[in-house]
């Protein structure tokens, strides 16, 4: 019998019209999209259709501004501390063009991290880049972060979790070696928020981000940025927009006075489309509840882990359940044709360089963790 949990939240299936003629276990790539966001994107439609640019003034900067509370409330953080940005890589450009490298000049990551979080400072002459290795191609050990941080250090920047493997950094020892440094810390949380709990404050971090495409239900066109509240006015990016002046709608350009908020990191205007989608994304979280849903997701992965164990795959994850996360990695002599036939049979996974990757989320059952795991071994 499952031990998965709030089995209640199944009647949130409905919700998400791919889970009707689907087995989808893909949310690491792309979350399901939902009701409430396909609602909502027709009310933007219907808007641009009655009002035209006028929607601009009376109802889109409102809607922009409650996906700005609705983050707040996801990560626990303080709506001055939070912004808009096109992407990750417009949110970590803007925070590195406010960071002076003239006598720190080394930035720290990791070897596992996603090659946009490491290419913002590759592609500087002036800066060095330092990868803390993995020894175990995993996860990287707490420790041996201390050994690459050092007075040089301007920036510790690593990811949440780890796309290639699921693993879930312990971050605290990370933190740690940054401060004694007088580093910045920045993580890159967007395979973590929606599938495992976030406060960026807790995790002691300067700057967080992460979005709505993945586990979040919003789809693609915006990232999610945090910065500690106590830095912001430090902090003067040099990749800017409008977005980010004190009073936009001045038109100045003479001057550039910045927003005393988060939102002086904005980098132009939004995409309004995903502002609506992300809502009903972060709405439905809200309406099941935020911790019923991560605890069934990491439920569900338990589950999936524990059936893959038993028929003998080899999987590329933390053995320990702590440091695992909803990404799961099954070695496949032919991974990316074991998905297309999975495909064939309504089963939505996705593959990495010699790896079956499958991700279950609250929404999924145990019964099509059982369907993928009868369905790959029989293609054995």
């Amino acid at each position: 019998m499952s031990t998965v949990p709030h089995p209640e939240l199944e009647a949130f299936r409905r919700e998400f019209p791919i889970l009707q003629t689907r087995t989808y276990l893909n949310s690491c790539s792309l979350g399901a999209l939902g009701t409430r966001s396909m609602g909502y994107l027709g009310e933007y439609q219907a808007l641009w259709n009655t009002l035209g640019a006028s929607a601009w003034y009376e109802l889109w900067m409102g809607r922009i501004g409650h996906l700005l509370d609705r983050v707040a409330w996801l990560w626990n953080a303080r709506r001055s501390e939070v912004a808009l940005s096109p992407s990750v890589s417009g949110a970590v450009a803007a925070i590195a063009s406010a960071v002076d490298y003239s006598k720190r000049n080394k930035v720290v990551v990791a070897d596992l991290d996603f090659p946009t979080l490491v290419y913002q400072w590759l592609a500087r002459h002036d800066v060095e880049v330092v990868r803390v290795p993995s020894d175990d191609g995993i996860g990287v050990d707490p420790a041996r972060w201390a050994e690459y941080v050092d007075e040089r250090t301007a920036i510790v920047a690593t990811s949440h979790v780890f796309y290639g493997t699921g693993y879930v950094q312990e971050l605290g020892p990370v933190a740690k070696a940054a401060r004694a440094a007088g580093a910045l810390f920045l993580v890159d949380g967007y395979q973590a928020a929606g599938q495992i709990a976030v406060d960026p404050r807790a995790l002691d971090a300067d700057v967080y981000v992460g979005g709505p495409l993945k586990w979040l239900l919003g789809g693609p066109g915006l990232a999610f940025l945090w910065v500690r509240e106590e830095l912001i006015d430090s902090l003067r990016p040099t990749v800017t927009s409008w977005f980010g002046a004190a009073n936009q709608f001045a038109f100045r350009v003479d001057e550039l006075e910045y927003r005393e908020d988060a939102g002086r990191f904005s980098l132009g205007t939004p995409a309004v489309p995903t502002v609506y989608t992300a809502l009903g994304g972060l709405e439905v979280f809200a309406a099941a509840g935020l911790e019923k849903c991560l605890e069934r997701t990491k439920a569900l992965t338990e589950h999936l882990v524990a059936r893959l164990d038993d028929e003998g795959w080899e999987l590329k994850m933390a053995r320990d359940p702590a440091r695992r996360s909803a990404i799961i990695l099954v070695r496949h002599p032919d991974a990316p044709g074991a998905v297309r036939r999975l495909a064939e049979r309504g089963i939505i996974v996705d593959y990495r360089a010699g790896y079956v990757r499958v991700s279950p989320h609250f929404y999924n059952t145990p019964d099509e963790n059982d369907l993928f795991v009868d369905a790959l071994g029989s293609m054995r």
